[in-house]
């Protein structure tokens, strides 16, 4: 497999896991401070994708 195949598709998925992230976030605080609803399904995915990355971070940091 072509290795630009691979940076492409790796590029792609970061930003469509960027824009997840910002698209819930966006959808949580519309619903908390113009709805007054709390959503926990929404903020445990915002939890979890910045424990993800903040983890990945980290391994990709002490392995190389």
């Amino acid at each position: 497999m072509d290795e630009r195949f691979k940076m492409h598709r790796l590029y792609a998925t970061r930003i469509s896991a960027i824009l997840g992230a910002i698209l819930a976030g966006f959808w949580f605080g519309y619903d908390f401070y113009l709805q007054n609803i709390l959503r926990w399904d929404l903020f445990s995915i915002l939890i979890i994708m910045a424990a993800a990355k903040l983890a990945a971070m980290a391994y990709y940091k002490l392995t190389n």
